[in-house]
């Protein structure tokens, strides 16, 4: 298929369209959460060469112990792109202000696209409701879809019933590892509550994780989804 995805006329303003051809691999990396040590240890595992591409699914910040960190290693390396995530939009709406939060982050984070896509997949923080278009979705939607006819981590979850035609990477919902459906790949892996970091090597198909060393914030166990 490989064609561009129709958003509404607010989300197509954020939404960044990727060419891919001259990349050597692409990587898509789940929720970090100021955990830079945990990134840093990816990244190592990764080994990115120069003209790979690292996409992030948004909440780089917040929970974890070094946001500015992370801010600082996704922002001064033109390989390494993110979407907005909720965590993101709660700064730029004001809702949250947090200690750590310096001149030019808000706007940084303003600059974020809600949505990046490129050949058929795209990649958005939360997910989109399965049974209505693209163009029908609002950009606070894709940044905090999980269960559009259910009660959040009750489910059900929006993409047990997703049939494409894109190919959702997304962050937001906490899985216990990663989760590939055929039309859905989940990547929030739990970092900053104890989990894994994990990357998903687009051209291969393949899941790359690492452990967190430190859990910094405890997480209910019904907060968490099982991939069994």
């Amino acid at each position: 298929m490989n064609t561009k995805p129709q958003f509404s006329e607010n989300v197509e303003s954020h939404h960044e369209r990727l060419d891919i051809d001259d990349h050597r691999e692409v990587y898509i990396i789940g929720d970090v959460h100021g955990s830079r040590a945990t990134l840093e240890k990816l990244l190592a595992e990764l080994d990115p060469s120069d003209n790979d591409l690292l996409v992030f699914v948004g909440d780089l910040v917040r929970k974890g112990p070094d946001s500015p960190g992370v801010i600082d290693l996704v922002r001064n390396d033109d390989r390494l792109v993110s979407v907005r995530g909720n965590n993101e939009q709660k700064i730029v709406r004001g809702d949250k202000h947090p200690n750590w939060l310096r001149s030019g982050d808000r706007a940084y984070f303003e600059s974020l696209p809600v949505v990046i896509s490129f050949d058929d997949a795209l990649v958005a923080h939360g997910g989109v409701d399965p049974d209505r278009p693209l163009d029908t979705h609002t950009a606070e939607e894709l940044l905090t879809m999980r269960s559009p006819a259910g009660e959040g981590y009750d489910g059900p979850f929006w993409y047990d019933d997703y049939d494409g035609p894109y190919r959702v990477f997304f962050g937001h919902t906490v899985h216990e590892g990663p989760m590939e459906l055929e039309y859905a790949v989940g990547l929030d892996t739990g970092c900053v509550y104890g989990g894994k970091l994990t990357a998903y090597d687009y051209q291969n198909g393949e899941f790359i994780t690492v452990e967190q060393t430190t859990t910094h914030q405890q997480r209910d166990d019904s907060k968490v989804v099982s991939i069994a």
